[in-house]
């Protein structure tokens, strides 16, 4: 037979009780935050009061109400105007977690049929709609008629388990509807449904929620790794920063009193932009860190789910803890380099085109070790053996045609490739009426004809017709140069977004790429042209940086 209301009450109460008890019981200040010392409950929509004390709102409204005047029941401060009571959305939200807390800790189901001392009940009969101990459970297991009643694990609430139209367990489950029904049911609303076993839906959802716990386990790894990208990232950007000061002291020290305003500009910029790199650093982590802590209990609830052997609890939980998971896109890190000294660098082209010594200097710090990638070459390219130089044959040689190699262009890169930092590189341009040099990005199309442009992945500039200098922006111009260069420097400050170009022998600047976003490899670039009948054989050659020059 069904609970009665009377008994529901008890349960309720019971529970109402237990958490009571449990928080009377407590240690620590939860004890007291959570209890209304007007009614000695737990809170009810809690108000604060300006003193600081809290309530139940009813409890307090009842006591003003009785009073003429209004003071707080815990301090007596008076108030000379009886407060707006606004609910204390948070404290709300802090007593119904913990009240969640205590209610999903299971109470033992007792025996409906004992009747002085109730024993534990071993099952409930959704027909009978009783549960019973071992002793009264022995004529279920005895009796014909009740050997084939439906037998499930002690469970309070009987009734969940019923098909609330027609009485009956539910014991099927509706996958059209995606919702439990009886066996009536199939006669009527779910007739020409697709309807099957409550114990093989569950176990095919187990499956799934194996699935989903790998893929939130996983999200869990990728977020623990982002946090450790993003500490590392602030750990190099300090460095950087660090390096940056002191270079920034030593270089502008060597500048004319007309510019030593901007070293102050510069640093002042330099400290806003760690600071806000701090900032958001912590903000990343903290958001990291609760998804993290939301997934991880996700995985909890989903790890309790897969292994419970009630079908109807598990298909009726399971939508909401199998939902999609909102959770936020991650962008890949990299390190935010504070201001960098090319910004000061932009200010000093603008106000005088050449560079002083102690500049040309430092810029040789981030000198690198380029080699020609033969892989990369068209075929009519002639590369040294030692991979400094490259020239233009009149004739294609018999190389493999792989992706990587330029077809038709008379291009090649180098073999190292630079995603992070500043890389700088010098080519000897020496009795040449044309050249091209610069960087590309990795993924640059390499078969077939090609623009030169940022936008298509190349940042260079060229010599044509022995005297015609010009940079391949968006769009194109042509360079005023005093004078020939016989070597070209290049300069790369990747988070920067910067290129730079100087004639490496008169230390002067020829051009700049700047305001660029790099999100690949970038790799050294060389194009030599053609010979011209030997007119412009000479080849482009790698030079070392002389530090001392």
């Amino acid at each position: 037979m069904a609970e009665s209301s009377p008994t529901k009450h008890r349960v309720a109460r019971r529970q109402s009780m237990e958490l009571d008890t449990n928080l009377t019981s407590s240690s620590g200040p939860l004890n007291e935050e959570l209890q209304c010392s007007v009614c000695l409950d737990v809170f009810t929509d809690p108000v604060t009061v300006p003193c600081g004390h809290n309530f139940c709102k009813s409890c307090l409204n009842q006591c003003w109400d009785k009073s003429e005047t209004c003071c707080c029941p815990l301090c007596k401060e008076t108030f000379s105007k009886r407060p707006d009571l606004k609910i204390n959305t948070a404290l709300r939200q802090v007593i119904q977690l913990f009240k969640e807390k205590f209610c999903l800790k299971k109470s033992d189901v007792l025996c409906d049929i004992c009747d002085e001392k109730k024993l534990k009940a071993l099952k409930s009969c959704l027909i009978c709609q009783s549960s019973y101990c071992e002793t009264h459970l022995e004529p279920h297991q005895r009796v014909p008629r009740l050997k084939k009643h439906k037998l499930i694990n002690a469970v309070e609430n009987l009734e969940d388990y019923l098909c609330q139209k027609h009485e009956r367990p539910l014991e099927l489950f509706c996958r059209d509807d995606q919702t439990c029904v009886c066996l009536s049911c199939t006669d009527g609303d779910h007739k020409t449904h697709n309807t099957v076993p409550l114990e093989e839906e569950s176990e095919e959802k187990k499956m799934q929620v194996t699935k989903i716990q790998t893929d939130v386990q996983q999200m869990i790894q990728e977020r623990m790794k982002k946090i450790q990208d993003i500490k590392h990232s602030a750990e190099l950007r300090k460095q950087i920063t660090e390096k940056e000061k002191e270079e920034s002291a030593e270089l502008l020290m060597a500048m004319i009193r007309s510019i030593e305003r901007c070293q102050t500009e510069l640093l002042e910029m330099m400290e806003q932009k760690q600071k806000a790199a701090e900032k958001q650093e912590e903000k990343l982590i903290l958001e990291l860190q609760q998804e993290i802590a939301e997934l991880k209990l996700r995985n909890t609830e989903l790890e309790q789910l897969s292994h419970t052997e009630d079908h109807l609890h598990f298909l009726q939980i399971y939508p909401s803890l199998c939902s999609p998971f909102n959770i936020k896109e991650w962008p890949d890190i990299n390190v935010n380099t504070p201001v960098s000294l090319n910004t000061l660098r932009t200010t000093l082209i603008q106000l005088q085109q050449t560079l002083d010594e102690t500049e040309f200097k430092r810029m040789h710090l981030y000198a690198v070790d380029v080699t020609l990638d033969p892989d990369t070459a068209n075929p009519e390219l002639i590369l040294s053996d030692d991979g400094k130089q490259v020239s233009h044959g009149d004739t294609k040689r018999n190389v493999p045609d792989n992706p990587e190699r330029f077809d038709y262009c008379s291009f090649v890169l180098g073999k190292e490739g630079f995603s992070s930092g500043r890389f700088y590189f010098e080519v000897q341009v020496t009795n040449k009426t044309g050249w091209n040099l610069g960087v590309a990005r990795e993924s640059v199309i390499r078969k077939g004809d090609i623009t030169l442009s940022p936008r298509n992945g190349y940042w260079t500039i060229w010599l044509r017709n022995g005297n015609e200098y010009e940079a391949l922006a968006n769009p194109s111009g042509l360079l005023s140069l005093r004078v020939k260069p016989q070597k070209v420097g290049v300069f790369v400050d990747y988070e920067e977004g910067l290129v730079s170009f100087f004639d490496v022998e008169s230390k002067s600047h020829i051009y700049s790429f700047t305001g660029q976003t790099f999100t690949e490899k970038l790799y050294p670039y060389f194009c030599p042209f053609q010979n011209k009948d030997g007119k412009n054989s000479a080849p482009l050659i790698i030079s070392p940086v002389n530090y001392n020059k």
